[in-house]
């Protein structure tokens, strides 16, 4: 086990370095950069916001982006850069310079590469704090909405899957069934904004905040305060993520231990005279949650990330999610791919742990074997 759990933890670096490869040469030639971001924003004649980026005087600034296009060299109307017909060569060169642009593509490439390996992800474009920083800041929102949500979906999903797979046919499993499939088809963005209308304030109840990981005042609470002023908190994000959640691993759990049930050594221990419960819980459940552990990781990763950011967004959570799809936005590439890199490292890690988790539910496997 230990060569091929070797053998997985040198295969992360060539995938990392495929996946950071490929994002970076697409980003790099699309149009829209940090540069014509920047642009974008001087193009109000915001001298003071250029004053500050390139360090020319204000006044000289003002003068350039007003004057006379006949007759002037200040003017790039051969800039490549859209909206930069009010900005001197000068200062787009300046923009260029502040946001790493002036060094040729392949320097770029190799300076990240090796600023990754020592996770040194440098400081972001447009909120002049370290991208390390922002990450850490935004952690613990991920962290909370991923991890009780995730943990919620399974303590449900995985017992009603294994009655609902005992009780087959009968009405509490046509029941059950209506139900989980009915709050699948409700979006998570939607079902927040109902719990927001209902019980933060927006119609009728009052109960929960809007609003924010903690409450202002979370530094003068008790410990046992500050653990209810959290959970207090989650309740709503939390609620809204998992109400869709069920109906994938609920039925996954339940057709798993339909397989097992019939298979041929659950006859012969019942033949042997073994409890219903000893079968259930002593045979079938170890072969049947093989299936379930294998879709652990990208489950939670959607959940940690992905899932989440319409949420984030609804209930004003500074996450993960958010701080991505900004940085998108924005072309903010340093987070962008700090983000990425992070995601990626992340799910591969997850995978192995999920291998791992195998020969723990089942020690019959053998991974080194089958290398």
């Amino acid at each position: 086990m230990a060569a091929y759990l070797i053998r997985r933890l040198l295969l992360v670096v060539p995938t990392l370095w495929a996946i950071v490869t490929i994002n970076f040469l697409i980003i790099q030639v699309a149009p829209g950069g940090p540069v014509d971001q920047m642009i974008a924003k001087l193009e109000g004649n915001n001298a003071s916001m250029l004053d500050r980026i390139t360090g020319n005087n204000q006044t000289d600034l003002l003068n350039n982006a007003n004057s006379d296009a006949s007759g002037s060299d200040n003017r790039t109307g051969d800039s490549s850069y859209r909206g930069a017909r009010g900005l001197t060569q000068k200062d787009i060169e300046a923009i260029e310079a502040r946001f790493g642009f002036d060094r040729p593509l392949h320097e770029r490439y190799f300076s990240m590469l090796w600023d990754y390996l020592r996770f040194d992800f440098g400081d972001s474009l447009f909120r002049g704090r370290s991208v390390v920083d922002l990450i850490v800041e935004r952690m613990p929102v991920s962290i909370s909405i991923g991890l009780w949500s995730t943990l919620i979906i399974y303590l449900v999903s995985i017992p009603l899957g294994i009655r609902k797979a005992v009780k087959h046919s009968s009405p509490f499993d046509v029941w059950t069934s209506g139900v989980i499939f009915a709050a699948n088809a409700i979006p998570s963005f939607l079902f927040a904004v109902l719990l927001i209308i209902l019980f933060a304030g927006g119609s009728y109840f009052d109960w929960f905040p809007l609003r924010g990981l903690t409450s202002a005042n979370w530094d003068e609470l008790s410990l046992v305060g500050k653990i209810g002023d959290y959970f207090w908190h989650m309740a709503l994000p939390v609620f809204a993520m998992v109400i869709g959640g069920f109906a994938g691993l609920t039925m996954l759990t339940k057709n798993s231990f339909l397989d097992e049930i019939h298979k041929q050594y659950v006859m012969t221990a019942r033949a042997k005279g073994a409890t219903e419960k000893r079968i259930l819980y002593g045979h079938v459940f170890r072969n049947a949650m093989l299936i379930i552990i294998a879709g652990f990781p990208s489950a939670f990763i959607a959940i940690f990330f992905s899932g989440a950011l319409l949420i984030e967004t609804i209930f004003s959570l500074d996450g993960l999610g958010l701080l991505g799809f900004e940085s998108t936005l924005q072309r903010d590439y340093p987070v962008m791919f700090s983000t990425l890199y992070v995601f990626t490292l992340l799910g591969l890690v997850m995978n192995i742990i999920s291998d791992l988790t195998y020969t723990l539910v089942d020690p019959r496997i053998d991974f080194e074997a089958r290398g």
